[in-house]
């Protein structure tokens, strides 16, 4: 089973959902990236299962951009950190509207996760998003595990990153 198959057969039908998304930001010509685990499933040596693809919009096209998220046929549920959009499969999409975000589109790069063609945050930018949701105390726990184990899995591959961290996170990890 190709990685492809497989995000398709976990999202019944999902991969579709993606490519779409990804066609009506591209064809916009509209700045984005993935974050979260989509991203570091890209810098990661290892891809772990994710049900949700986290985006951010450049900022001044996020109300374009889901006007066509809307004509293409997603459902858009706006809230005050995010708007969510939902197409014929069972992922999630979740666009981030939080200013910590307003960067990272710029500092995108092509990748190919899950045979998907698409653009994610930069390596830099991933580790910073997910030492963000660590640190947040008011986060499920079990999210908050999730981050961590998606900071271990990129110092596993970039053992370079270990430099980044903050003293609370080095004492939960071991130096790669």
């Amino acid at each position: 089973m190709t990685p492809k198959q497989f995000f398709e057969w976990q999202t019944s039908g999902g991969t579709n959902d993606v490519m779409l998304l990804v066609d009506t930001l591209e064809r916009a010509d509209i700045p984005w990236c993935a974050i979260g685990g989509i991203a570091v499933n890209h810098w990661a040596a290892h891809a772990m299962v994710t049900q949700d693809v986290d985006i951010v919009v450049a900022f001044a096209e996020q109300d374009r951009a889901i006007g066509l998220f809307e004509a293409a046929g997603f459902r858009v549920e706006r809230f005050d950190w995010s708007v969510n959009i939902q197409g014929g499969s069972s992922v999630s999409i979740q666009i981030s509207t939080e200013e910590f975000y307003r960067g990272f589109p710029t500092r995108a790069v092509p990748a190919d996760v899950h045979g998907i063609l698409l653009r994610v945050a930069s390596l830099e930018d991933t580790l910073a998003g997910k030492m963000r949701d660590w640190s947040d105390p008011a986060r499920r726990q079990s999210k908050r595990i999730k981050d961590l184990a998606d900071i271990a899995r990129l110092l596993e591959t970039h053992p370079h990153l270990w430099e980044r961290l903050s003293g609370e996170l080095k004492e939960q990890l071991r130096h790669p």
